[in-house]
This record gives structure tokens, sequence and C-alpha cells, in this order.
């Protein structure tokens, strides 16, 4: 398991670990507990937008670990149910100075699309410990 390069509170309480990140690509693994579950016993929407939305960073990361990024926009599409453990794939597709241009998607353990995103995110001074820039 990898480290974040960053001190992420949400994500320690979510559980998400950090596998993959080098070259514009990052991979993380989430196993989500009972707390995490809809009506429906499937993972949350909420949580599966967060796993992409920091895998996605962390794709735009991979290529600068020394900046931190913020999310400008992301759009999810859901398409299957997000049950049992899951991987979370991101991609780098382009990056100008100030800004990445990321995809990613869920996967279920048969490998199934769970879901999937592309979102914006602005290349920003790393964050200190107490949420303050850099800069």
């Amino acid at each position: 398991m990898l480290d974040f390069g960053a001190d992420i509170p949400f994500v320690k309480e979510l559980g998400f670990t950090l596998h993959h990140m080098q070259g514009g690509t990052s991979e993380l693994h989430f196993e989500a507990r009972p707390e995490h579950m809809n009506s429906y016993a499937v993972t949350h929407g909420g949580a599966t937008m967060t796993l992409l939305d920091v895998t996605l960073a962390t794709a735009a990361r991979s290529d600068t670990p020394n900046m931190g990024v913020v999310t400008i926009e992301m759009k999810t599409s859901f398409m299957h149910p997000a049950r049992g453990p899951l991987v979370a794939k991101g991609r780098l597709l382009h990056r100008t100075r100030s800004l990445a241009f990321v995809e990613g998607a869920v996967y279920d353990a048969e490998g199934r699309v769970c879901s999937h995103a592309t979102g914006t995110f602005k290349y920003v001074p790393k964050a200190v410990p107490g949420g303050v820039s850099t800069d």
C-alpha cells in the first residue's frame, strides 16, 4: 500500500487504499462497510463518487507529486450496482500547466464497470498540515 502524499482524514475514514500512482495512472481499493451502503445494500453513490474523485485526483498528481489538486468539475455515470470489494482506476488524459483532465472507473470483484467519471482538476500548491497551502 502506498502513501497518498497528503493527509486526507475523509479518505482515512472511508478506508481507501492506494495501490498505484505513477505515470498518469492510479489505482485505489475500497471495501465498503455497512455504514457506506444504501437502502438496496450496495455501496452508496456518494461513497463511490468520493472514490472516483480521489482516484482521478491521484492520477492527476501522479506526474507532479509535489503539487496538490482541487476538483473543478466532475461528471459521474452509474452503470452497475457496486457490490463487494471495489477497485478504482484513474488515467490522466491531458494536462496543461494549471489543469488536468482525467477519467476513471470503479470495478466490482467480477471486473464489471460499476461507474465511470471524468473530471477537471486545478494544480495548486501542496497543502500543509492544518489545511493551509504552501504558497
